[in-house]
């Protein structure tokens, strides 16, 4: 159920017309966690443009929790659907950092002529 309300919510983030949601295209509906009793489910949000951009989408999303519970409702046929409870995540700005120091780690090395397998292959010769 959880896969499914992410889902959702991912797709009908392009539907919302609250500008601290619109331009989403680098927001992220990271994952979803549904209660046992599937009365509740907390949304993370994440934004490579920075954790203060995810905290604001939240905003958004929590003032659109209405028509995306009636959403949820309607596309998975539930007669209740779980309250929603949306928090910022940091870790797609957290992802994109890891990828440039990697990036910037790579460009650093040098390129070496013979990678280790063909180093095995000319001593067997």
């Amino acid at each position: 159920m959880a896969e499914d309300i992410r889902r959702i919510v991912s797709g009908k983030m392009q539907d919302l017309k609250d500008p601290r949601i619109k331009g989403g295209d680098m927001l992220t509906v990271v994952r979803c966690e549904v209660a046992n009793d599937g009365s509740f489910c907390k949304v993370y949000i994440s934004s490579l443009e920075g954790f203060d951009r995810a905290k604001e989408a939240v905003k958004g999303f929590e003032s659109a929790s209405g028509y995306l519970k009636r959403e949820i409702s309607n596309v998975l046929g539930l007669r209740k659907a779980p309250e929603l409870k949306f928090v910022a995540d940091d870790s797609a700005e957290y992802s994109a950092r890891i990828f440039e120091k990697l990036k910037n780690i790579r460009s650093e090395q040098p390129e070496e002529e013979n990678s280790p397998e063909e180093e095995e292959s000319d001593d067997e010769a």
